[in-house]
């Protein structure tokens, strides 16, 4: 196929990134969430530059006008709606404004108080070869006068990362909101009084963020990362991010002192790190979302364990809507069971006060075999969990790695016990990670489960994650019947069930496929939809990010529509599904299709069995597709296309009345 019947993913990327901003302009949102969709465009944008910018060498000046596009509407929601919004309810967020007679005074106070034991300058003078500009650290640009009229230019660290960002000033039942690069701002003339302050513009670098380990790295990860990570901020500049108006000569002149020649320049507003938005001073039991207090999971009478009921019948919790109870108390129980020999999980994404961590470590000290494999190379957490898995290590748990060229993104555990001499498993497979921190907005699906044989499977994976050699070639390859697990059978599974939908629509017979993911960048399987589509096969996705696939184009795509759901919670779950003419077949997991999950990457799906489960994603899956408050349709040109109708029905509320009820029966 020709490369015009596949979207470019970094577009389509910044195309999710557009819908992230659609929801800071609904006049309809709660104002203080409107703030934090601001604040999550600009945290994605800058992601965006750290990791993707290096690396995109295709056509970057497609992706830098659609960007400058968005920064232009951002800028836009700000003065016209946010701004008029906020003085209505009598708060002055002073931005691109001058700070006002009556706050004047706090506002030095603050800066003598708080703000100035943590001021450093450096005069930008002879190349500044001493001095190292900080990625994604705020700077401002002072260019002075001395008395004799010699020109000279400063740079202040704005100390973003030890203070608050946002002060809230209360005056006469009013409140303004200041930044603290603008406290420093209206403070100048004390830091510099023999000078005359000519201007100050705001500044910004935004550095590489890849993480090189190689082979020679192998028989110590640990270490070679943490020295990576040292250094992780001083990768090369891909971004200046400049503040309007501030002369050219004095601009070049701070790139040429700060060695940035190969970044790209970037004109952006007056304030930079707006994800420092995300802790706007507003009180959020008003100016956010209504409370919906996560449901109960699961009921457990009084007189059984979980295990017991786990033994008993399949549980599904679902994320956030539902309380992570049970997770914990999975692992709690794990660690004091006395019937419990060995415990195996993998963790990728670890909660900064992990309570599963701590069961585990529990576990072990009880005599307990555990064995956990911590994947160091999980982008952006790696200290983290470095720092868990050495705390693990001297607990008594062993600890595993994945090897340099293979992530381990699965998420299961399995429990072992002995009963009369007989091996009885339980098991979690989940389509996100065991983060009780992340379980609270991220919406995800965690099966518990004694299914024997698919655990026995799953301890054969564990036992192929415990040898040094991880490449699936290095021996008899596993035989799963139940699990699909990357580097096996993942890939060839879903073309052969999108084969037999061809197959069955081709005899007349039901046919359709709907999958739900974060992201669709893999071509060998978009071609097999595109195929799948050609026959008849109607197919629904809902995709949150990428999407490389063209939906609904004559001639290629006709039967596939895609649809995109951003809201209060961040969709993460995986979920595919297959009407096989009737005889529905479910599956849950870890795995998008993207080209690092099909290729690089240990990944589990699993099927669900329990019809009353299969039922229940069928109706959460079936309100996603009817969602015309939070959905949008992409269309074939990749633009986020506005779905109206009546009734209004906004998904994830429908999915948490519909958990309420189902947490009844």
């Amino acid at each position: 196929m020709k490369s015009a019947v596949y979207f470019n993913r970094d577009l389509s990327w910044l195309s999710f990134n557009e819908r992230v901003l659609m929801e800071a302009a609904k006049p309809n949102l709660p104002i203080l969430e409107r703030i934090r969709f601001l604040s999550i465009y600009s945290s994605n944008l800058d992601e965006f530059y750290r990791v993707r910018m290096p690396v995109m060498m295709w056509d970057y000046e497609a992706a830098k006008m659609k960007i400058d596009q968005q920064q232009q509407r951002y800028g836009e929601i700000i003065g016209a709606q946010i701004l008029p919004e906020l003085e209505a309810q009598k708060i002055y967020w002073l931005y691109n404004k001058p700070i006002p007679s009556m706050i004047s005074e706090a506002v030095t106070a603050l800066f003598f108080n708080e703000v100035l034991t943590y001021i450093h300058s450096e005069c930008i003078a002879d190349g500044l070869l001493d001095f190292f500009a900080e990625n994604n650290r705020l700077y401002q640009v002072v260019i002075l006068r001395n008395h004799a009229g010699e020109e000279r230019m400063e740079l202040i660290s704005i100390p973003s990362e030890d203070l608050l960002r946002l002060y809230a000033i209360p005056v006469n039942g009013a409140q303004y909101i200041v930044f603290l690069e603008d406290i420093i701002k209206y403070n100048l003339a004390y830091l510099f009084p023999n000078d005359q302050i000519q201007g100050a513009y705001n500044l910004k670098i935004t550095r590489n963020a890849a993480l090189k380990i190689g082979q020679d790295d192998a028989e110590d990860i640990t270490l070679a990362l943490e020295k990576q990570l040292e250094v992780r901020d001083y990768g090369f500049a891909t971004r200046v991010l400049f503040e309007p108006g501030i002369p050219l000569r004095n601009l070049y002149y701070v790139i040429y002192a700060l060695k940035l020649q190969k970044a790209a320049l970037v004109q952006g507003g007056t304030y930079h790190n707006l994800k420092d938005l995300s802790a706007f001073p507003l009180d959020e039991k008003v100016f956010g979302y209504p409370k919906w207090p996560a449901v109960t999971g699961v009921k457990i009478a009084e007189n059984e364990s979980l295990f017991d009921h786990i033994l008993r019948k399949d549980l599904l919790l679902n994320v956030p809507y539902q309380n992570y109870d049970a997770v914990l108390r999975f692992f709690n129980e794990a660690s004091n069971d006395i019937h419990v020999t060995e415990i195996y999980v993998t963790l990728y994404r670890v909660a900064r006060n992990s309570r599963i961590v701590n069961a585990l470590m529990t576990a072990a000290k009880n005599g307990k075999k555990v064995l956990v494999l911590v994947e160091l190379k999980a982008r952006f957490d790696e200290a983290n969990n470095i720092k868990w898995a050495k705390q693990m290590k001297s607990a008594g748990v062993k600890i595993i790695y994945s090897s340099i060229d293979l992530k381990v993104h699965a998420k299961v555990a399995l429990v072992k016990r002995s009963i009369n001499g007989e091996n009885q498993y339980l098991g979690l497979l989940a389509t996100g990670n065991l983060n009780e921190s992340t379980a609270k907005f991220y919406t995800d699906h965690i099966l518990l489960t004694a299914h024997q044989p698919m655990l026995q499977e799953l301890e054969s994976l564990f036992s192929f994650l415990s040898r040094k050699d991880k490449s699936p070639a290095a021996e008899e390859p596993i035989d799963f019947k139940h699990l699909l697990v990357a580097q096996f059978n993942l890939h060839d599974t879903f073309l052969n069930l999108i084969q037999r939908e061809i197959e069955h629509a081709k005899q007349g017979l039901e046919a359709s496929i709907t999958i739900k993911l974060n992201n669709l960048e893999e071509q060998v399987l978009i071609n097999k939809l595109y195929e799948a589509s050609g026959a008849g096969v109607k197919i629904q996705l809902i995709i949150r990010g990428i999407c490389c696939l063209v939906p609904g184009k004559q001639g290629l795509s006709e039967n596939i529509h895609v649809r995109r759901i951003v809201d209060r919670f961040l969709e993460h779950g995986r979920i595919f599904i297959f009407a096989n003419n009737g005889q529905q077949e479910i599956y849950l997991g870890s795995a998008d299709w993207m080209n690092r999950n099909i290729y690089s990457r240990i990944e589990v799906c699993f099927p669900l069995y329990d019809l009353d489960l299969k039922r229940l994603i069928e109706e959460i899956i079936t309100l996603q597709l009817q969602d015309n408050v939070q959905a949008v349709n992409i269309t074939d040109q990749l633009q986020n296309e506005e779905i109206n109708g009546s009734p209004a029905i906004r998904s994830q509320e429908a999915i948490y009345h519909l958990l309420q009820s189902f947490n009844k029966e």
